[in-house]
């Protein structure tokens, strides 16, 4: 029987590799592709994407087709090489006058081949292509899936009697296909945030506050709160005077009002709700003003007392022990501390949580984020309040009427006062003093 040309058998062997490289390099990008981008994509009418999420919904049907097919591919690559290329080496061995018995250099023949034949198909047909693979997972995969799922369609007999022999002996070892443990658990995700961390891929700030969010739902909010001593509270039997008093020289947005004891607080007080209404008594701002409080157990855990916080939208609740008792207070600001770190309350504050500062008599210093009804109510002056929400609004209302300021003064005669050591940030106003005038 004639032999076939080398060059056609060469070919046929580069074919053989070629079509493993398909089926490893289809396996891995297969594998490795990001199941949330492919649902996307396939909602978006993707064909492709459509025809690789049916391929893969059934995960040992395809790998049962990736494995028929290597194993066809290099079964027949075997046979055509050792058919083949071991008698067409044992004649050149012999032709060039090796004195070994036939049987012998049959032997050595077949195993140089089947070294060759090892080499060239794990380097062109398995390592080459994964790499390349493992790089490209989402084009290789796409490219792919139409070759694949035909392939799959050809071989469904042997595949579903793969996948139910697989099914089987897998489940005598008390494991089931398809039950896979698809979520990562809190320490793989700290171990690759870690390794994250290392490769500069997640930045410091980053860690700790992905770290923190980790470590939030095992903190008690009795480990944050404000400890009821270091609380200012507006007392029922104090007087008006009292209260204004408190409220205009403290530094607080919220205060909470007791009636006799901490244990018995009636309700919070905003202190931009304050300076908001005219009558400012005690039995108007009881009746129309005062905001019913919320309770949370000192025990609660902080992620709980967040979601509820937020589903609420409260800013503020007290902190109450196993007995009812008062233990403390707990804001937003605190729990956010949790995970961002220490931060400027100031920032999370509403506008009326200002520095408006007594210098002496007549003059103050107020930030230019300073709220014009707090200012107008502290001061006493009669600013616009309905027209300008902050100093800075007012400022920027006439600062251009005002250009030959060189020393930084501008004259307010309308509103009863001259704004003088102004300093500004980005053309805004930062802070300046006020001085009254008649």
């Amino acid at each position: 029987m004639s032999e076939f040309p080398l060059i056609w058998l060469l070919a046929l062997q580069l074919i053989f590799i070629f079509l493993n490289a398909i089926f490893a390099s289809a396996e891995i990008a297969v594998i490795t592709i990001n199941d949330n981008k492919l649902e996307q994509m396939a909602r978006n009418g993707n064909i492709r994407a459509v025809r690789l999420k049916k391929l893969t919904e059934n995960s040992s049907d395809f790998l049962a087709t990736i494995q028929i097919g290597i194993t066809l591919v290099n079964l027949l690559s075997s046979a055509v090489a050792t058919e083949n290329f071991s008698s067409r080496l044992v004649n050149v061995l012999s032709s060039i006058g090796i004195a070994i018995p036939e049987a012998v250099l049959s032997i050595v023949s077949l195993f140089v081949i089947t070294l060759l034949l090892t080499y060239f198909t794990v380097v062109l047909g398995e390592l080459v292509p994964k790499q390349i693979a493992l790089r490209n997972p989402e084009k290789i995969a796409l490219f792919l899936s139409g070759l694949v799922y035909v392939i799959s369609k050809i071989f469904t007999p042997v595949v579903r009697l793969f996948s139910a022999s697989t099914t089987g002996i897998v489940r005598l070892f008390g494991m089931n296909i398809g039950e896979e443990d698809n979520e990562n658990t809190e320490e793989e995700i700290r171990l690759m945030l870690d390794i994250g961390a290392q490769n500069g891929q997640i930045l410091p700030d980053e860690e700790n506050m992905i770290q923190n969010i980790f470590e939030f739902d095992d903190i008690s909010i009795e480990k944050i709160m404000t400890h009821r001593t270091a609380v200012v509270f507006l007392w029922m039997s104090d007087t008006d005077e009292e209260w204004e008093k408190t409220i205009r020289y403290g530094n607080h947005s919220i205060y909470p009002v007791c009636r006799e004891s901490t244990d018995n607080i009636i309700g919070i007080l905003y202190t931009k709700d304050y300076f908001r209404v005219e009558d400012r008594s005690k039995e108007y701002l009881r009746r129309e003003v005062i905001k019913p409080v919320s309770y949370v157990l000192e025990t609660v855990s902080a992620d709980v007392l967040f979601r509820n916080m937020k589903q609420k939208k409260d800013r503020f609740a007290v902190v109450i022990d196993e007995f009812g008792g008062t233990s403390g207070i707990i804001t937003m600001n605190d729990l956010l501390k949790q995970i961002v770190g220490e931060f400027n309350d100031n920032i999370l504050l509403s506008k009326d949580a200002i520095d408006i500062k007594s210098l002496n008599q007549g003059a103050w210093q107020v930030s230019g984020n300073a709220s014009t009804e707090k200012v107008a109510a502290q001061i006493g002056l009669n600013l616009p309040i309905d027209k300008y929400d902050t100093m800075n609004d007012l400022y920027c209302s006439v600062k251009d009427h005002n250009q030959n300021n060189e020393d930084r003064i501008v004259l307010f005669k309308e509103y009863g006062f001259i704004m003088k050591n102004i300093q500004l940030i980005d053309d805004k106003l930062d802070q300046a003093v006020i001085v009254k005038i008649d």
